[in-house]
């Protein structure tokens, strides 16, 4: 298990390039072909209260720039 981004190693490599392929091909599923966003939270601060790496994938709307 990979605790946050920021702890990932050089041989998480494998790993994190699955996560991301993977969030592209739920969103294929979810039929998110105007755009979407990955978010990945690390630490605290940005809102990370569970320590383990996952994604955000946010769709179906319009989205502004900055977030939050």
């Amino acid at each position: 298990m990979i605790p946050r981004l920021a702890e990932a190693k050089e041989s998480d490599r494998a790993a994190l390039g699955k996560l991301l392929l993977l969030a592209a091909q739920i969103a294929k599923k979810l039929e998110l072909a105007g755009g979407y966003r990955v978010v990945i939270n690390n630490g605290p601060d940005a809102g990370e209260s569970v320590p383990h790496l996952h994604v955000h994938l946010l769709g179906k709307r319009a989205l502004a720039w900055p977030p939050g």
